[in-house]
């Protein structure tokens, strides 16, 4: 199965030294992500392949060179296209999955004209909720950020998370995004 094939590719270049974020870009991104695009693929009747396939691959470009992290979203569809043909994965299909990977990032104003591509960019954003953890690694260890600083700084990007899901979405992650704002707010002296 190539969903199978491509997972081994992604978990293994996450595990190379050379992957600035370690091993947890798949542990707590990637996978989560997955997660979520399967379940809403199958909630509305999504193209399950092509959304897996995306969702496995949409940062692809980050872990497998730094230089690439910004344009991610760019490299990640041009990494697919070669990856998929290795396989002989169709070419109306391939491009499928370069739309969903291409339009995933929340920051771009990319326009999504697939079903599929609004699941991958919404679960995307629905990871984040799933890990705020490693979002505060991420704030205070490698931004080297404050203690309110690294605070506001998660909570932006889980409001910036938020905005990017489909109302499906939202509804899956409500609780947990009330109950991260009630965490990370400013205003917590409300005992």
């Amino acid at each position: 199965m190539i969903t199978k094939k491509i997972e081994k590719l992604v978990q293994d270049t996450c595990r190379k030294e050379t992957n600035q974020f370690g091993f947890r870009a798949w542990s707590h991104h990637i996978a989560s992500v997955v997660k979520y695009t399967k379940l809403l693929a199958k909630k509305l009747g999504a193209d399950q392949e092509i959304t897996e396939i995306a969702a496995l691959l949409h940062d692809y470009a980050s872990v497998s060179n730094k230089d690439w992290y910004e344009n991610h979203h760019i490299h990640g569809a041009r990494l697919a296209e070669g990856v998929l043909k290795q396989y002989d994965y169709p070419p109306e299909k391939i491009e499928k999955v370069k739309h969903c990977i291409f339009a995933h990032r929340g920051s771009k104003k990319i326009k999504r004209e697939t079903i599929e591509s609004e699941i991958v960019a919404s679960a995307d954003s629905m990871s984040h909720f799933d890990n705020i953890p490693a979002l505060l690694e991420l704030a205070y260890t490698v931004k080297k950020m404050k203690t309110d600083e690294g605070a506001e700084w998660v909570l932006n990007k889980i409001e910036r998370s938020w905005k990017k899901l489909m109302p499906e979405a939202k509804k899956m992650m409500r609780k947990k995004y009330e109950a991260i704002k009630m965490v990370l707010g400013k205003n917590n002296n409300d005992y």
